[in-house]
C-alpha cells in the first residue's frame, strides 16, 4: 500500500544521510519534500500541516543539527511522529497481546462486534476473516450473522464464507428485518454459548440517513463492545469523510482497512486515524481468509520508512510452521542433509505465508532491491511452478537427484507443465542450498531459521 510513499521518502532520506552535517536549510528542504510526498500519497491536508509543523519543530533543533548522525536523527523524528499519527506511542514498550489482540472482547459473553461501512469495502469478507482469527488464535467460539437484507445473496455470501472458515452463521429467515435479526442473533449466541457475535450490517454505495439510522438502532439494541468501520484503502481521501460521518452518527470504536496489499497510496491510513480520533485496529492484507493482521503503528511506520517489519515476518512464519516440523528441519540442516523433498516442504510453507512480495516487503531495505525482485519474477506463481516440478519427480529422483538425466528432465518438464530449462534452474537452486547445508553441518554452526526461503530462480 505504501510503495510509492516509501520510495519517495527513501530517496529523500538517502540524500540526508549522505551529508556529514546538516544546516537548517538542508532540513527545511528535505521536510518540504516530505510534505509533497505525503500530499501525493493522498494524506489529508490538515493532517499534513500538523505533522509537518511538529516534525520541523523538533528536526531543526540543535540536538539534531549538531548530532554525529543528523540524517538518522531526522529519520527517527519522522518515524516517531508517523507512529503518533497512526495512533501509537513511540516510547511505549511492546505489551503481550490481550485476548482478541487489537479487538476489545471484555464483557459478558456473548460480546457483540458490529461491522459497518459502505458496500464494496470488503465488510462481509472481513467478518469471516475476523471470525477465523478469533477462533484460531484466541480459541473463541464465534457466531456470525448477516443483517443485510437489501443486497442480493448477502446473507448467503456470509454463510458460504462461514463454511470456508468453519465459523457458524445464523440461519436465514425470509422477510426478517435487520433489527429483528440482530436480536435473534444475540439470543442464539447466548443459547449456544458463543463468546463473540459478529454482526455484518448492510452497506450502501454512499452514506445516507437511512443507513445511519438502521446502524444506530442495531447498535442501541445489541450494545457492541466494538463498532468497527470497514474501509477500502483504495478510496483515498474519501475514506476520511467516511470515518468522520460514521463516527459522528454512530460512534465507531475502530477502523479496519482492507486491500492494503493493493495499489493504494497510503493516505487513508494516515488520515483516518488523525481525523476521526479512532484507532486503526486491523488490516486486510490479501484475499485469503487468514489474511487479516492486527494493526501496529510502530511496524507500519517502519515499513513506510523502508525499515521493514521483521517481527511481523517472524510472527507470520510462526503461524504457518509447526514447531515440531521446524525442529526436524533444523536438525536435518545441521547434519547437512537437505533433499528435494525438504525443498518442496519449504516451498509449500512459503506459499502458505501468502503473497511472496508482500512478506518480502517486510524485510528491511526491500525497497532498494524491489526492481531486482521484479526482474527475477519472484512471486507465488513462481513458487507453485517450482513445487510442481519437484512433485513431478519420482521418490527415487527426489532423494537422489544425480539420476536425473536428460530424458528424465524432459519427462518432469512435461508432467509439471514447465520447460527443461526451468527444471535445470530449480536443480541449480537445490544444489546451492544443499551445498550451504553441508558447510553448516561441517562447521557445526547454527542452522538457518526454520522456514528459510531457498534461492528462487527466475521462471520465465
Amino acid at each position: 500500500m505504501f510503495d510509492s510513499l516509501t520510495s519517495r521518502l527513501g530517496d529523500i532520506f538517502a540524500g540526508l544521510k549522505r551529508r556529514g552535517a546538516l544546516s537548517e536549510a538542508d532540513v527545511d528542504t528535505a521536510l518540504r519534500q516530505v510534505r509533497v510526498a505525503l500530499l501525493e500519497a493522498d494524506v489529508a491536508l490538515p493532517v499534513v500541516k500538523d505533522l509537518f509543523a511538529a516534525i520541523r519543530e523538533e528536526a531543526v533543533g540543535q540536538q539534531v543539527l549538531r548530532s554525529v548522525t543528523p540524517g538518522q536523527m531526522v529519520v527517527k523524528i519522522v518515524h516517531d511522529h508517523l507512529v503518533r499519527v497512526l495512533g501509537g506511542d513511540p516510547a511505549a514498550a511492546k505489551q503481550p497481546a490481550a485476548a482478541g489482540g487489537a479487538i476489545n472482547l471484555a464483557g459478558v459473553p456473548p460480546v457483540a462486534v458490529l461491522m459497518v461501512g459502505l458496500q464494496g469495502s470488503g465488510k462481509t469478507t472481513t467478518c469471516a476473516k475476523l471470525g477465523l482469527k478469533l477462533k484460531r488464535r484466541d480459541k473463541k467460539k464465534v457466531l456470525m450473522a448477516s443483517l443485510d437484507v437489501r443486497r442480493p445473496a448477502a446473507q448467503q455470501q456470509l454463510a458460504l464464507l462461514g463454511e470456508q472458515a468453519d465459523v457458524p452463521t445464523l440461519s436465514v429467515v425470509l422477510g426478517e428485518q435487520p433489527l429483528a435479526i440482530a436480536k435473534r442473533a444475540m439470543l442464539t449466541a447466548r443459547q449456544e454459548g458463543a463468546d463473540v457475535l459478529i454482526l455484518d450490517t448492510a452497506g450502501r454505495l454512499h452514506i445516507d440517513s437511512e443507513l445511519m439510522a438502521e446502524a444506530a438502532a442495531i447498535a442501541e439494541a445489541v450494545r457492541p463492545t466494538e463498532t468497527l468501520l470497514v474501509a477500502d484503502a483504495l478510496t483515498g481521501q474519501d475514506a476520511v469523510k467516511l470515518a468522520t460521518e460514521f463516527n459522528d452518527k454512530i460512534g465507531i470504536t475502530g477502523i479496519v482497512l482492507t486491500r492494503v496489499d493493493g495499489d493504494a497510496r497510503g493516505g487513508a491510513a494516515l488520515s483516518m486515524r488523525a481525523v476521526s480520533g479512532q484507532p486503526i485496529k486491523l488490516m486486510g492484507t490479501g484475499e485469503k481468509l487468514d489474511a487479516l493482521e492486527d494493526f501496529d503503528a510502530g511496524r507500519v511506520a517502519g515499513r513506510i520508512l523502508g525499515q521493514g517489519d521483521v517481527v511481523g515476518l517472524v510472527e507470520k512464519a510462526a503461524e504457518i510452521i509447526e514447531g515440531e516440523d521446524a525442529e526436524k528441519m533444523a536438525a536435518k540442516m545441521v547434519k547437512g542433509k537437505f533433499t528435494l523433498n525438504d525443498m518442496a516442504e519449504q516451498l509449500k510453507q512459503l506459499r502458505k505465508m501468502g503473497d511472496v512480495k508482500g512478506f518480502l516487503g517486510m524485510l528491511p531495505g526491500f525497497g532498494k532491491i524491489k526492481s531486482q525482485i521484479a526482474d527475477a519474477n519472484v512471486d507465488s506463481k513462481n513458487i507453485a511452478r517450482q513445487e510442481a516440478i519437484i512433485l513431478s519427480m519420482t521418490a527415487r529422483e527426489r532423494s537422489n537427484p544425480k539420476v536425473l538425466n536428460g530424458s528424465r528432465r524432459r519427462r518432469i518438464a512435461s508432467g509439471s507443465g514447465t520447460s527443461v530449462q526451468e527444471v535445470n534452474r530449480l536443480l541449480k537452486s537445490y544444489r546451492q542450498v544443499a551445498t550451504m547445508m553441508k558447510k553448516i553441518g561441517r562447521k557445526g554452526g547454527a542452522a538457518p531459521p526454520p522456514g528459510m526461503m531457498p534461492p528462487l530462480s527466475p521462471m520465465r
